[in-house]
């Protein structure tokens, strides 16, 4: 399958850490800036979460350049288009994101706090950059496979079991899982590993393999830190969770790509 993905777009050579100049860094602020203030106009975002996506882009292209910033715009148009799926039927049974599905500045950073840290590391030399690469992927699979799995849990999940003790509960329920929303997710990690192939962040199958298989078994993870705690600890907020979520997709990604012998 990688051989595939890279070979439909050739003119997608592998990563190459950018030079860490003034201009590279002037030019995402400008990029961002000028995209920003287009995107606006989407409901995607709340005006104050397309500031704190400016933020985060102009971060992601000074450190990554166009590859690692198109990454995570992949992973943002994705997971808001999904969320709009079945959004009205959603509204009526109480399951749909508030807002109207537009994502805050909480999201942005619950969803893309882990990839920045590592792609800042990356910018600075510290660190594989290649196993870096592979937790920054495997950071936004996870978070995708979470937001796909949730979103079409909620409106087309059948039967909604607690992952800790198989029994029913009300979609929506905190660590609630269905067999529609857990292939969901099989899928949203499906399609982030393809994004971040396609640009060239991930070099090799087993670095492929990697960041699928982790992508989703973090969901699973996910789902039981949600039922375990959500209801227990009232700081364990969702924002608090996706956080978590995408530092253990990303250390683990790490640790079997190191025990793996996968560099790119």
């Amino acid at each position: 399958m990688l051989r595939a993905v890279q070979h439909s777009l050739m003119f997608f050579t592998p990563f190459e850490l950018p030079s860490q100049t003034a201009a590279l860094w002037l030019t995402a602020l400008l990029v961002n800036a000028l995209l920003i203030g287009f995107a606006q106009r989407f409901p995607l975002l709340t005006r104050a979460g397309w500031c704190h996506a400016g933020i985060l882009g102009t971060a992601l292209w000074g450190s990554l350049a166009w590859r690692g910033w198109l990454a995570v715009v992949a992973y943002l148009v994705l997971g808001s288009l999904v969320t709009k799926l079945g959004f009205a039927r959603k509204q009526e049974l109480g399951l749909a994101e508030g807002r109207g599905g537009r994502r805050g500045p909480e999201n942005v950073w619950g969803s893309a706090f882990t990839g920045l840290v590592l792609a800042l590391l990356i910018a600075a030399r510290i660190g594989s950059p290649m196993l870096l690469l592979i937790g920054f992927s495997a950071s936004f699979a996870a978070k995708l496979a979470d937001t796909f799995g949730s979103e079409i849990g909620k409106r087309w999940g059948r039967t909604t079991l607690l992952i800790t003790t198989l029994r029913p509960v009300p979609a929506g329920t905190e660590g609630a899982v269905s067999v529609e929303g857990t292939l969901a997710s099989a899928v949203g990690s499906l399609l982030m590993t393809v994004v971040m192939a396609l640009l060239g962040l991930l070099q090799s199958g087993a670095a492929f393999a990697v960041v699928l298989v982790v992508g989703f078994i973090a969901t699973l993870l996910e789902s039981l830190l949600g039922a375990l705690g959500q209801d227990r600890w009232p700081w364990l907020s969702n924002e608090l969770v996706n956080g978590l979520q995408t530092a253990w997709a990303a250390g683990l990604a790490i640790v079997f790509a190191w025990l793996l012998g996968v560099s790119g």
